[in-house]
């Protein structure tokens, strides 16, 4: 999309804390916007710094070559792209849909299949914040869809995000965005777990915190070479300094803590029980990244990089 192409009008529907920043940006990069949303009140701002305001997502769609939506989930994703006097009512041919939604990968294919008949393409896009928040593009893009539809709209992804990823066929965006969104919950819900059994046990919780966020600075860093070097080509047979039976004995030292103080722990009791089985298969020298075998086990997929 060259320079010449900020002569286009865009379309964005949903606007959010998260959407209506990005269209910000967008406008901001001097981009003309047709904007909609079912308050119309968030749309005010961006009206008032010149956007039009559009009365339904059909309307958007028949005036807007390039549409982005951010939207709570799939039921209104599938409203508006799909429902009464959505997109798809309007969506012309050679037009391109960009949902950056935390939506359902089966969903946003569906979309792409029912937009494909009238000769328009979909691109699936969510979103990673970063730690400096939308407002100062820090984000990251998970696109997927056609390479060439990514090749287009990639300027426009600039605007708003300092970190733009080509993921794929149509839905893997959508893919990488929950698994995201699980380990981030889960790591919380694990650290929960940590500070109130250090609290209860008697330690200051905001000491226990901050020993526990160095430590994890430093484990994070272990498993960026972990994976690539131990999971991502199965070698899960190599010796470690710190294997898992080491690594079974501190956990249990907590559980039991836990036990003396009542502190229900059931992320830990389930990383226990997980290292005694890896530990009953005779893996209690190998690294704690050979628990991760027992999940592709248990799923039946083996997890390789294609760059091994």
């Amino acid at each position: 999309m060259t320079p010449m192409a900020r002569t286009i009008e865009l379309g964005f529907i949903g606007l959010g804390t998260i959407g209506g920043a990005v269209a910000e940006h967008l406008q901001g990069a001097g981009y003309r916007l047709m904007v909609h949303d079912i308050r119309p009140q968030a749309t005010d701002a961006l009206v008032e710094r010149g956007a039009r305001r559009a009365q339904s997502p059909a309307e958007v769609a028949r005036d807007c070559a390039v549409i982005f939506t951010s939207l709570p989930g799939p039921p209104e994703v599938e409203a508006v792209a799909l429902g009464i006097g959505g997109l798809v009512h309007g969506i012309p041919s050679g037009a391109i849909y960009v949902d950056l939604s935390s939506s359902s990968p089966e969903l946003i294919r569906r979309v792409g299949g029912e937009f494909s008949t009238r000769g328009a393409r979909v691109m699936d896009a969510p979103l990673i914040v970063g730690k400096k928040g939308v407002t100062n593009r820090s984000l990251q893009v998970l696109a997927s869809g056609s390479a060439e539809t990514f090749e287009e709209v990639k300027p426009l992804l600039d605007c708003f995000a300092d970190k733009v990823v080509y993921t794929g066929g149509l839905g893997t965006g959508t893919v990488i965005k929950l698994a995201h969104n699980l380990v981030r919950r889960g790591i919380g819900l694990a650290i929960g777990e940590g500070l109130v059994l250090g609290a209860k046990a008697g330690a200051d919780p905001r000491l226990v915190w901050e020993c526990m966020h160095w430590g994890l600075d430093v484990q994070l860093e272990q498993l960026s070479k972990t994976f690539p070097e131990i999971a991502f080509s199965g070698d899960y047979d190599r010796r470690a300094s710190f294997g898992i039976g080491l690594s079974r004995k501190d956990v249990g030292l907590a559980t039991e803590l836990g036990r003396r103080h009542n502190v229900p722990m059931p992320i830990a009791a389930l990383v226990e029980q997980m290292m005694i089985h890896a530990m009953n298969r005779g893996w209690s020298e190998q690294s704690t990244a050979s628990l991760f075998h027992l999940q592709e086990e248990a799923a039946g997929i083996e997890v390789r990089s294609r760059a091994t």
